[in-house]
């Protein structure tokens, strides 16, 4: 398979005037499938000496490594490829004193590329491809790209 990122050109609106506004078109990303654990342990088995059993049992634990971590508060750092590091946001509050764990209203995952990754994107390859659906928008009766 020729490795090219796949995308479709849909129709936004500016989401700054919202809803308002001149629709332009985009690149959207089109995934071409999905690479779960077991493909992974699939492919690492193909390029090194281990078993695909013995490369399962290290993701899965990789898994938990990198769970326990983040809920430690750590950042996990997996060498060149990248790093991972819970983020914060919420209500904010007029002093510390006043601040409370209730105003927090959402943790997230932040992912921040290594060097692997930032030299595997930087001379990418495209292809257009068909829009995979699309959606009737009940307000303005235009077509809009699902994601």
């Amino acid at each position: 398979m020729r490795k090219a990122v796949t995308y479709s050109v849909v129709a936004r609106k500016n989401p700054a005037l919202q809803g308002a506004g001149e629709v332009k078109y985009y690149a959207q990303a089109q995934a071409r499938g999905e690479m779960g654990i077991r493909e992974i342990a699939e492919r690492i088995q193909q390029m090194c000496t281990v078993t695909r059993a013995d490369v399962m049992g290290v993701l899965v634990a990789l898994e938990d490594v990198v769970a326990d971590g983040l809920k430690g508060g750590e950042i996990v750092r997996l060498g060149s490829l990248g790093s991972l590091q819970l983020g914060l946001s919420g209500t904010g509050a007029e002093s510390p004193d006043l601040y409370s764990d209730s105003m927090i209203e959402r943790i997230r995952v932040l992912f921040r590329p290594g060097q692997t990754l930032q030299e595997a994107i930087n001379n990418l390859a495209y292809e257009q491809v068909p829009v995979k659906y699309v959606k009737e928008d009940e307000e303005s009766g235009e077509e809009t790209s699902g994601e």
